[in-house]
């Protein structure tokens, strides 16, 4: 008997976080082009190092709803919103919370220096990837980052079940989970990712 995955998508928030790099995401898995959708297929969740309130680079406060401690085991995706957060001590605690996610197949984004976090300790080493270039990637990775080879160098990169990014691509970043989580069909995906992209005067001419 196979025990279904939970339908939650949790995002790792650390002190100082970069608030633009989930809203697309989140309004998408919540929404539809006119409103609320009454059935998600999945449901956003927060994740911090404790329940207090979690401060974004911009100042505003995020109130988590789960803690490293007492996050579930199973749930559909896991990712890293990028910030200054990374740089601190705190960060080796979502270490093992990615291993564990990675070991049980779960699907794993991780942007800006979440992507560098996860070159440091050798997450990208058996997958294609991109992040906040290369020289990051190895100044941050260091002897545990050994795939330099397969580094490419565009907005966001899917591969193997991780979805990478640079700080400045929000919306291939999104796109990439979108299709990965199967959110809606390809065609409805890339018609939410051209809109914000393109913006609606170009796509709607009068």
């Amino acid at each position: 008997m196979t025990v279904e995955m939970k339908n939650e998508i949790l995002y790792v928030l650390l002190p100082d976080f970069a608030s633009h790099e989930m809203v697309y995401l989140m309004e998408a898995v919540s929404s539809d082009e006119t409103q609320l959708k009454s059935n998600p297929k999945y449901v956003n969740k927060i994740v911090a190092p404790t329940l207090e309130p979690v401060t974004a680079i911009g100042g505003f406060r995020v109130l988590p709803d789960y803690s490293f401690e007492n996050m579930p085991d199973d749930y559909a995706a896991l990712v890293l919103i990028g910030g200054y957060g990374w740089l601190t001590p705190v960060a080796d605690k979502v270490t093992p919370i990615v291993r564990k996610a990675l070991d049980k197949g779960i699907i794993v984004g991780a942007i800006c220096n979440g992507a560098s976090f996860m070159a440091k300790h050798g997450f990208l080493n058996s997958v294609k990837h991109t992040g906040n270039g290369l020289d990051q990637l190895k100044l941050w990775g260091r002897e545990a980052y050994t795939n330099s080879e397969c580094y490419i160098h565009q907005q966001a990169v899917s591969d193997g079940g991780i979805v990478t990014a640079n700080g400045s691509g929000v919306l291939e970043f999104t796109k990439e989970l979108l299709l990965l989580l199967e959110n809606d069909t390809p065609e409805r995906i890339e018609m939410y990712y051209q809109f914000n992209k393109q913006g609606f005067c170009a796509l709607f001419q009068q």
